[in-house]
């Protein structure tokens, strides 16, 4: 624990010195990225939520299903919390695209990889904002009959809901702003930084 605290701090002392990010492109656009949630702060709850997950099913087999790509660091640190016999697969939506904001045309564009049937189903997400996309996967697992269905979210953004979806779990309730890191991207980037934090888009930069 203290190497890997060590290692968080020294990652976030590297952010430190540049939360301004300039992408290569054409239009020079000015991005900022304001911490949210700490590094500490997010191993910290995944740990707890790991313990309430298996106090729940104190005996059963789980099988974590990680939703694409955003929940795999989520879904890499809960499943090394969670005691007991686990499995793994992965399914893929697309709802966003390089966008801020979600099409609300949710898209399979990746299938589990086996059954679910007749088994415990942890769906793990990284952030539960419009619910459209959750509850679309609901639909589809709830058809493939598995014993029951629970949800873990890192992320829960309530002012965004439009769907009557909710999750059995949640890390964090956030506002409603575009947040970036632990997975979570901004047309692709950003996935790798070890906080949770606010995206701001500025102007273009003068040349």
């Amino acid at each position: 624990m203290l190497r890997a605290a060590l290692e968080c701090r020294s990652f976030e002392n590297i952010m430190a010195k540049s939360t301004r990010y300039k992408p290569k492109s054409k239009s020079k656009t000015q991005e900022s990225v304001r911490t949210l949630i700490s590094c500490e702060d997010i191993q910290r709850r995944v740990g707890q939520m790991a313990q309430e997950i298996r106090r729940d099913f104190p005996t059963e087999a789980l099988h974590l299903v990680a939703v694409l790509k955003g929940s795999v660091f989520f879904l890499t640190d809960l499943a090394r919390q969670i005691s007991g016999d686990i499995s793994l697969d992965f399914i893929a939506v697309s709802s966003y695209g390089n966008r801020t904001e979600t099409s609300g045309e949710v898209k399979l564009t990746r299938d589990l990889d086996s059954s679910i049937e007749g088994k415990t189903v942890i769906v793990v997400e990284d952030i539960l904002d419009t619910g459209m996309t959750l509850q679309y996967l609901l639909r589809v697992f709830e058809q493939r009959k598995p014993r029951r269905i629970r949800v873990a979210v890192l992320l829960d953004k309530p002012e965004r809901r439009l769907a009557k979806v909710r999750a059995d779990y949640v890390g964090f309730t956030i506002p409603n702003e575009f947040v970036v890191g632990y997975g979570l991207d901004y047309a692709e980037r950003y996935r790798n930084l070890c906080d949770v934090g606010v995206l701001t888009l500025g102007t273009k930069v003068k040349k």
